[in-house]
């Protein structure tokens, strides 16, 4: 350490008119001082000053320059010394550099700014201020096509430059991308694929920027799909196969890059992944399993890429997803019932599904985590049956099937993704199915269940979806025995409330729900609406200029139902109805009209039994344009990657 003490002074004194001889001496001096204790010598070197000595030094034609780019590259190894690299006033000159032609000062200085940009955001500023980010992307673009060793040591070490000076910022990755680097480096990856450090650098960068949508859409234009997967079959070791994965785990994010994948052919080579880890209980066969099969199931995201596989249910693929649902592995269970409801996406698909016996397969999965099961697996073997129970000819053949008394098996569950899938299936399963509905909503367990989910707050999705069950079973069964239930049960209070709701399509049908409730038990539910404030609800929704036609049609339709009452009447024709009356009749639909027409004619006259049945029943199939413009939002196309009431 004498030596050292000695080199520095000597640097500090006599670095503007020493010889570059014994420049060199002194800095050979540190350099080998930083190989035997790096971090010691970088305090030493922080402490004597001579970090603002360098900054001199970096001139393209000194012969010690190399070096000196070297010791800083060095140094700014160290956390504590990337800063004071910067206050040094280093990165300006070190930037200037890169317009040099010597490779090996190139090499010192790509290294430098390299590891000061790491983990530090002012190194970070500093190089984007100087613009050294373009200079190294020009140089990536120059040497892209030279295979000799030092042209590709030089590419690695300016791709990891580039990798530490944007990693996990998102201004200076778009930066990069505007930049067009790219298609530069998926052009490195196919010419150099045989360099290990350089094929590995790569892919760091690329994992770095495909975060990005904007980086998505550039790498949607390149052949990244096809190198990927051709890099992928070479691989043996864990680790390379799990930087592979960390690439494409974001670009199969992108609709485009996911066909792309799957023409490329690295659905073969996950399923054989997964066929050699199935039965291993090594932690590294594990975790490539799950990566393995969760990567499957995002290809099967996107629609081409998912019906490319399904191939009319004939796929060796899609046959051998099948085979992962009886499978004793979780994992499997889980991608499995993924895979299915991802490709249950369209009405064809459920169709043959269902034909070909999908649903026992699913119920049997259900049967094996009912006690202290696995909740992802119920969550995606229950979305899996949500999705098949869409198209009108399968809800029968899966009532048969006994579908809803596997569900009801979960009615006991706490965790909210099970409960809000369970509640969309049942929904699916009784919609236009008059007996199901009825024998659902007279099952008193059931209803007080939903009942209670429909105070769930902390999760709107199980609310919501409660409120839609009651609402559907009452629509769909029009029984008085279900509605009786419903009252029992204290739900009358929720649909009304569900009338106010900010969605179009949830408040038509509370309102429905509310009118059959009317028409068919009106004594039974009279208190409970009464208590509810049903007549002011009503007012309010007919009095805002923001209800939709529809709206006003079925408060209105409502109204009159109660107008038709007993005690209720008197309370019902009370709220400035007349007003609404008028404003009603500027709507140019022939239901809200006849409504309107039935208002002015009975208004005052309160029969009991003025409202028939059979008007009331009418307005579940209203041809009006306005009312069925309104539709069921079909969840089917939302894909499933991950647990989550949505």
């Amino acid at each position: 350490m004498d030596n050292l003490s000695e080199a520095l002074k000597k640097l500090k004194i006599t670095s503007t008119d020493s010889t570059a001889d014994s420049l060199e001496g002194c800095l050979d001096c540190l350099l080998q001082a930083l190989a035997q204790n790096n971090t010691e010598t970088s305090e030493k070197i922080q402490k004597s000053g001579v970090l603002q000595v360098f900054a001199s030094l970096l001139m393209p034609q000194s012969s010690c320059t190399a070096k000196v780019a070297n010791i800083i590259a060095e140094v700014a190894r160290n956390e504590f010394m990337r800063n004071p690299c910067v206050d040094a006033g280093l990165i300006p000159p070190l930037v200037q550099l890169l317009n040099c032609k010597d490779q090996e000062v190139l090499l010192q200085t790509g290294r430098a700014l390299g590891n000061i940009c790491y983990d530090s955001h002012e190194g970070r500023n500093a190089v984007d201020h100087a613009g050294g980010a373009h200079i190294v992307v020009d140089h990536l673009r120059s040497l892209c096509s030279k295979t000799d060793p030092a042209s590709e040591k030089l590419l690695t070490v300016f791709c990891g430059m580039l990798m530490n000076y944007s990693n996990e910022n998102d201004t200076l990755q778009s930066q990069l991308i505007n930049m067009g680097v790219i298609p530069t480096l998926v052009k490195l990856l196919g010419i150099h694929c045989q360099n290990a450090a350089l094929t590995e650098m790569c892919l760091v960068a690329f994992g770095n920027l495909a975060e990005l949508e904007s980086s998505k859409e550039q790498f949607a234009y390149t052949n990244i799909a096809e190198e990927l997967v051709k890099l992928f079959k070479k691989q043996i070791e864990h680790d390379k196969k799990e930087m592979i994965f960390e690439v494409l785990a974001p670009l199969a994010e992108n609709d485009v890059i996911k066909l792309q994948l799957v023409e490329a052919g690295l659905v073969e080579c996950l399923l054989e992944i997964v066929q050699k880890t199935v039965d291993s209980d090594k932690e590294d066969d594990i975790a490539e399993l799950k990566t393995a099969s969760d990567l499957m199931v995002l290809l099967l995201l996107g629609d081409e890429s998912m019906q490319k596989l399904f191939e009319g249910g004939k796929g060796s693929v899609f046959q051998r997803v099948l085979s992962w649902i009886p499978s004793n592995s979780h994992q499997l269970q889980l991608a499995g019932a993924l895979a299915i409801a991802n490709f249950a996406r369209n009405d064809g698909n459920c169709i043959h599904m269902v034909d070909n016996g999908i649903v026992q397969k699913l119920m049997d999965l259900l049967d094996r985590h009912v006690e202290d099961g696995n909740v992802t697996v119920q969550h995606a073997a229950l979305s899996a049956l949500r999705n098949l129970a869409i198209p009108v000819v399968n809800k029968a053949k899966m009532l048969s099937a006994g579908v809803a008394e596997a569900v009801l098996k979960f009615l006991r569950s706490e965790m909210p993704p099970v409960q809000f899938k369970l509640l969309g299936t049942l929904r699916m399963l009784i919609d236009a199915q008059a007996e199901a509905a009825e024998q659902l909503g007279k099952n008193v367990k059931l209803v007080e269940r939903l009942v209670e989910w429909c105070e769930a707050k902390d999760h709107a999705g199980v609310m919501g979806e409660s409120n839609r069950l009651l609402s559907a079973l009452i629509r769909h069964s029009k029984s008085k025995d279900v509605i009786r239930t419903i009252v029992q049960s204290g739900g009358i209070k929720h649909l009304v409330t569900m009338a106010t709701s900010e969605h179009v399509i949830m408040q038509n049908e509370a309102l429905v729900a509310l009118a059959l409730i009317a028409a068919l038990e009106l004594v039974t539910a009279e208190k409970d609406l009464e208590n509810a404030q049903l007549v002011q609800i009503l007012h309010r929704l007919l009095s805002d200029d923001r209800s939709a036609p529809e709206i006003k049609y079925n408060s209105m339709v409502l109204i009159c139902a109660l107008i038709g009452s007993g005690e209720y009447s008197g309370e019902a024709a009370s709220q400035d109805l007349c007003m609404q009356y008028s404003s009603l009749l500027q709507l140019n639909t022939e239901h809200v009209q006849t409504q309107c027409d039935w208002f002015s004619v009975n208004n005052g006259c309160r029969q009991k039994g003025s409202v028939h049945y059979d008007s009331i029943v009418s307005i579940c199939s209203v041809k009006d344009e306005a009312v069925n413009s309104v539709l069921d939002i079909n969840c089917r196309n939302l894909p499933l990657a991950s647990v989550g009431c949505s």
